[in-house]
């Protein structure tokens, strides 16, 4: 009766770091999604609907956590989220390899070559994409799906709590 009400414009936000290709490349990519037809090859289509938040920082070791938990190993096929040490850039400045979120948002604090960049998270639907262009355009596409009735709603999960 009042699904309506249950809707809400997507967040999306992308920890960008301005030095880094891809993270511009995603960035340019997102506002472009908003600002223009989405997919671009489609003239008379539509802008995607979302709030985007670029943030120039690292992620908290609290966001790192959920971030991890909607990246899911392709690798390995596992539902899981991937660990920690899957941030991490290759650049030479790295020299450690820690294997926790809060050593993760440490050593970004200290060092943002640590990072790949970017990272773009869905909050709403749960999904994130590091240091990858094409996962950026993989969660626009989940977007366009949606917005044009081509995916299906995904029911709101059930408590299994006292009632249920």
């Amino acid at each position: 009766m009042f699904s309506a009400f249950k809707r809400s414009i997507p967040q999306i936000s992308i920890f960008h770091n301005p030095s880094s290709p891809p993270s511009t490349a995603a960035l340019n990519l997102l506002r472009a999604a908003v600002s223009g037809p989405y997919p671009p090859s489609a003239p008379s289509a539509r802008p995607l609907t979302f709030n985007l938040e670029v943030v120039e920082n690292a992620p908290t070791a609290d966001q790192l956590r959920t971030i991890l938990s909607y990246v899911h190993s392709t690798a390995t096929g596992s539902a899981e989220g991937i660990s920690p040490a899957n941030l991490l850039s290759a650049h030479p400045t790295v020299q450690t390899q820690p294997t926790s979120a809060e050593g993760v948002a440490l050593l970004a604090a200290q060092n943002v070559n640590a990072l790949k960049w970017p990272i773009v998270v869905d909050w709403d639907a749960g999904r994130a994409a590091v240091g990858d262009v094409d996962g950026v355009k993989s969660i626009l596409e989940e977007l366009r799906k949606k917005r044009d009735g081509e995916a299906s709603e995904t029911p709101e999960p059930k408590s299994k709590g006292w009632f249920w």
